[in-house]
């Protein structure tokens, strides 16, 4: 089979598998065979696109690049690409040259702002690899990895994505769900709601995370949590001092997500009756708590189909916007964020579909997501309502981490489009936060550390 014929087979096995078709099948001896060769070993197409304007990936770095001076953990990072200009601009007066490369929301976002709404598309960059006992995980998962309970769990092998070849909607979001990102992260991170007139309503929170899923070459097995979260609110004064603290699970049918609230008011922890799916979170309740780097927690409410793979532009290589030299008055305007400080590549992404299940309820009653293909990471979502109508569109943007030698989510962006306001969230500008922190244990996730922690 030549290199053709083999993309056409996966990406037919890809589009044709739905939620329903749950017989894990495994990955054939050739496809398994193609994980380094014809595709990388996560198991993104390793050429560029025939144009050239996606390159080959390289993988060529792995840690600090060179010619970066990064000062080292608790520091922001340097952008290695700073020097890099803009390809193209595109407007509300071009944007039918690019429409089948831009998203539902980037094309009402440029024809509702035209004057003042852009995506300046730089290079594109394929050159952070992985570190090496990824690859091998990677190969072995792609054997052996099973979803179980109709897709609510998974088994397989932590330190890479469990399906590099996948053959349903539910093996493609477990990808997402375990997607290149830092296993330890605390700090503080700012929120805003930016309204139309621009006022702006303000939160802050201190966030620490622990993923035991993302340690990297910890070769264990998907089984028990796979994260632990603590958020204290700052920010805005009516919630300050509540503290969450909870465990994620990879079964969520066995074990559904556990969360337990501290109030400063009473000085209790009590546990939540549930913690996730559309709960508003942030300031006005602008994103819900499972619109957290697009998608997290249980997928049971949803159906989940590939609707293929095709080149898009979107963010990627964020690092100007977290630049501690980015103030927040530049960065917040009304209807949208300033777009001097985003960076948007030409990449090719995997398209996720999400369609709420009869019987179920959800604010949103379609999700499209958009993830990269060389890590699996979701970086656009198209969210509509019940009557299918597009509400929301949400943009995460993504650095690498030289110190993690892996990805990091920062000030992701969440729109209202019947109102015009718009979320930012996870912006570190005014701080900096710490990655693969030490100290940072099971501990300081339970029930008893949030009491201590609120006295």
């Amino acid at each position: 089979m030549n290199r053709k014929t083999l993309y056409v087979a996966l990406a037919c096995a890809a589009v044709c598998a739905g939620f329903g078709t749950q017989a894990n099948a495994k990955a054939t001896a050739q496809e398994v065979q193609s994980l380094g060769n014809e595709l990388t070993c996560m198991g993104a197409e390793k050429a560029g696109n025939k144009e050239g304007t996606i390159p080959e990936f390289s993988g060529k770095w792995t840690g600090v690049p060179p010619g970066v001076n990064y000062k080292g953990t608790g520091n922001t990072y340097p952008d290695p690409y700073a020097n890099e200009k803009p390809l193209v601009v595109i407007t509300a007066k071009n944007m039918q040259s690019y429409a089948d490369k831009l998203s539902e929301g980037q094309k009402t976002l440029l024809k509702k702002y035209p004057d003042t709404f852009q995506i300046p598309v730089y290079p594109t960059h394929r050159d952070f690899g992985y570190v090496s006992a990824a690859c091998k995980i990677a190969k072995e998962n792609a054997v052996k990895a099973e979803l179980e309970g109709g897709g609510a769990g998974l088994n397989a092998i932590n330190g890479a994505p469990p399906f590099p070849i996948p053959k349903s909607g539910l093996e493609l979001l477990w990808n997402h769900q375990l997607a290149s990102t830092v296993y330890t992260y605390r700090g503080l991170q700012d929120q805003a709601v930016v309204y139309p007139n621009g006022e702006i309503a303000w939160g802050r929170v201190r966030f620490e995370v622990l993923s035991p899923a993302l340690v990297p070459n910890a070769q264990s097995k998907t089984d028990g949590v796979y994260a632990h979260f603590k958020v204290r609110t700052l920010l805005p004064e009516r919630q300050k001092g509540e503290i969450i603290v909870g465990e994620e699970y990879y079964n969520h049918q066995k074990t559904p997500r556990v969360g337990y609230m501290y109030n400063p008011g009473t000085r209790r922890v009590r546990q939540l009756p549930a913690y996730g799916f559309d709960m508003p979170q942030g300031p006005g309740g602008f994103r819900t708590i499972d619109d957290d780097r697009l998608f997290n927690g249980s997928p049971e409410r949803y159906d989940w189909k590939i609707l293929g793979k095709k080149e898009m532009i979107v963010p990627w290589n964020a690092y100007r916007i977290q630049q501690a030299s980015v103030k927040y008055a530049d960065l917040l305007k009304p209807n949208h964020v300033n777009p001097d400080y985003m960076r948007y590549e030409l990449r090719r992404v995997w398209v996720l579909e999400a369609k709420l299940k009869d019987g179920f309820r959800h604010q949103y009653g379609r999700r499209v997501m958009y993830l990269d293909e060389d890590s699996w990471n979701g970086m656009m979502a198209d969210n509509y309502d019940m009557r299918g109508q597009l509400w929301r569109f949400a943009m995460v943007n993504y650095f690498y981490a030289y110190d993690a030698s892996s990805y990091v989510n920062t000030t992701s962006i969440y729109h209202d489009l019947n109102s015009g306001a718009y979320m930012t969230d996870k912006m570190t500008n005014e701080q900096a936060p710490v990655i693969n922190a030490g100290g940072v244990t099971p501990a300081n996730f339970t029930p008893d550390s949030a009491r201590m922690e609120g006295l």
